[in-house]
């Protein structure tokens, strides 16, 4: 066999084996577009019905939480500590005692004191005998009637100094934790421990001076705290600043709460909704059917293809109040309509969809 036929029969066979990689890769891609080209299984959503519900008009603002009553206890005397009565967190009623001071100089003098008003107490007696008897002068009466009211006047003083030696509970409450010890020398006006009432509870909060006429004392409001999650503390309004913040345009405000479970504590941030009189129907759908987009807030809402098939369509809101996990909702959706409730981020507009109602996946070809 000569070289140009073996040349040949070699081109036949890389001809060969090139041809069928190529129609292997064809077969692939083939089957591959064949696989794109089957439209998509529907995939199972859960739905909510778009409904109207009754909402109570409200105006929405933030502030703190801060207690009816709450000093820091100093003392008004200098001395050094000598009885601890209380513990840090101690629940306490009105002229407990908490700590005392050294008081042996301030006991010396109200014994002095007393003994003083006794004796001026004798002479007026001996001079009220006698004044009968014209004995003494009415002036030498009034005189020892005098003496006596001044002596009994420094008793009070002496005991007046005595008392604030020991400090007591000025109102009933829970204590902070202690600052003091025993054996330290406290100077004029030192903290000894903070006092707060807990129960009920104020919360401050402004609004702006248009929504000041909306609102007045004894209206309704619903506060919330991070610390407590979604619970709601309610109460009412009971003072309404009398001027306005000129800086800021808005008048302060506290409402009393009640506090049973000592939840609340002062200092709080918290959230106050002020519920205003009269209410009204909106349309609301839940947060979480909710999603947003380069345009907006939007939401899928369920309708059919031209063959029947339930298929989703992205509606654009205008939405409006929220509160309690729901938003209202002024355009972009109707009562009675079903949208999607969860599960917003695997679908896109136009995909085919399944209800799923009590873990069974209901007919695609309408909606339920």
């Amino acid at each position: 066999m000569g070289t140009f036929s073996r040349f040949a029969i070699a081109i036949v066979l890389l001809l060969v084996v090139i041809g069928s990689i190529f129609g292997y890769k064809f077969y692939q891609i083939n089957q591959m577009q064949a696989k794109f080209s089957q439209p998509r299984p529907a995939t199972v959503v859960k739905t909510t019905e778009v409904a109207r519900v009754s909402w109570q008009p409200s105006i929405q603002s933030i502030g703190g939480i801060r207690a009816i009553n709450g000093v820091m206890i100093a003392n008004e005397l200098p001395g050094v500590v000598t009885k601890i009565l209380f513990k840090s967190g101690q629940s306490v009623k009105k002229g407990d005692i908490l700590i005392r001071l050294n008081s042996d100089i301030e006991q010396a003098a109200l014994t002095t004191r007393l003994a003083e008003a006794q004796l001026a107490s004798k002479a007026f007696q001996h001079n009220s005998d006698l004044i009968s008897k014209r004995a003494v002068s009415q002036f030498a009466l009034d005189e020892t009637k005098a003496a006596l009211d001044v002596a009994r006047a420094r008793v009070k003083e002496a005991e007046a100094q005595f008392g604030k030696k020991i400090l007591t509970a000025p109102f009933d409450g829970i204590l902070g934790l202690r600052l003091a010890d025993i054996g330290e020398n406290l100077s004029v006006g030192t903290p000894v421990v903070e006092i707060n009432m807990l129960n009920p509870i104020l919360v401050e909060y402004t609004l702006s001076e248009q929504e000041l006429a909306s609102v007045d004392i004894g209206d309704l409001v619903e506060v919330t705290v991070a610390a407590t999650g979604s619970e709601v503390f309610k109460g009412t309004i009971t003072a309404i600043n009398s001027s306005i913040t000129p800086e800021t345009r808005t008048v302060k405000l506290r409402a009393q709460l009640l506090n049973p479970q000592q939840s609340l504590k002062p200092g709080m941030f918290a959230t106050i909704r002020t519920m205003a009189e009269g209410e009204r129907q909106v349309i609301a759908i839940p947060n979480i059917a909710l999603s947003f987009n380069t345009y907006g807030d939007f939401a899928y809402a369920l309708t059919k293809n031209e063959k029947g098939q339930l298929v989703t369509e992205q509606r654009t809101l205008e939405t409006g109040v929220t509160r309690e996990g729901m938003t209202e909702i002024n355009k972009g959706l109707e009562p009675g309509e079903r949208i999607i409730a969860s599960g917003l981020l695997r679908l896109r507009a136009g995909q085919r969809v399944k209800i799923k109602q009590n873990d069974k996946i209901a007919d695609s070809t309408g909606v339920k």
